[in-house]
């Protein structure tokens, strides 16, 4: 009789952890960049006058 392999399902909650993971980093990253513009941002008033 002739053998038939079955093979198992590999898990997919490695790729699902993975995947979270990337996506809060690339989060933070683009979050943080845009606090770290905000808090430099100085108004500067023209005090020259154009006649």
């Amino acid at each position: 009789m002739a053998e038939i392999k079955i093979e198992k399902k590999k898990p997919i909650w490695p790729w699902i952890v993975a995947l979270l993971i990337i996506a809060g980093l690339i989060y933070y990253v683009f979050v943080n960049d845009h606090e770290t513009h905000s808090e430099n941002s100085v108004e500067i008033e023209n005090s020259t006058s154009a006649q």
